[in-house]
């Protein structure tokens, strides 16, 4: 089990945090290119092995039995794969297991974007997240704020709010490239 060793800080998973339609995604992949690394959002892959879309695993299957299988499956990547860049659903990092594994094994990035900022994106993701469903604005909005506890426990923040998405996987790459540079084991 890789979990048990000390990784080298070079080896570890990028893992990517924060709320929903922050763009952990589109950032994932976009680090993921420029480092060549693959790379795997938690949630398109849960979709893939229970074939069916997150929407429908929350109504037929309910809320706990889906975030059981994002804790089997987050901890499985932590601990048995390596060089990956990783992006978490939203509510996972809520998970004390999951922020423990995470911050254990991998580099953790929280891409904060600002309540202002975010709401302007909620029409475009309220239809694809089932914890937004049948919520008021008031009821998102305490969500959002809730979940920051969580995000607080990361390696990096990158504060997103006035950046395109682009800038923000630069500044995750240049980051990590500064500290393998700093961090890099001095040969004898």
């Amino acid at each position: 089990m890789m979990g048990d060793s000390v990784i080298p800080l070079r080896e570890k998973n990028i893992v990517l945090i924060g709320f929903m339609g922050v763009g952990k995604t589109t950032v994932g992949q976009l680090v993921a290119k420029k480092l060549y690394r693959d790379f795997i959002d938690v949630d398109q892959e849960i979709e893939r092995i229970c074939n069916m879309p997150v929407t429908r695993i929350f109504k037929e299957w309910g809320e706990a039995h889906f975030r059981s299988l994002e804790r089997e499956l987050i901890v499985d990547i932590c601990k048995n794969k390596r060089l990956k860049i990783v992006s978490l659903g939203g509510g996972a990092y809520q998970q004390e297991e999951i922020r423990k594994i995470c911050l254990s094994t991998s580099i953790v990035f929280f891409l904060d974007l600002s309540w202002e900022s975010w709401k302007d994106h909620l029409p475009f993701i309220i239809d694809s997240r089932p914890v937004l469903q049948n919520k008021t604005l008031d009821e998102i909005e305490a969500l959002f704020f809730q979940r920051q506890d969580a995000y607080s426990f990361h390696n990096s923040k990158i504060a997103t709010s006035n950046l395109d998405l682009e800038t923000v996987a630069n500044r995750i790459v240049e980051s990590l490239k500064l500290a393998w540079e700093i961090y890099q084991p001095q040969s004898e």
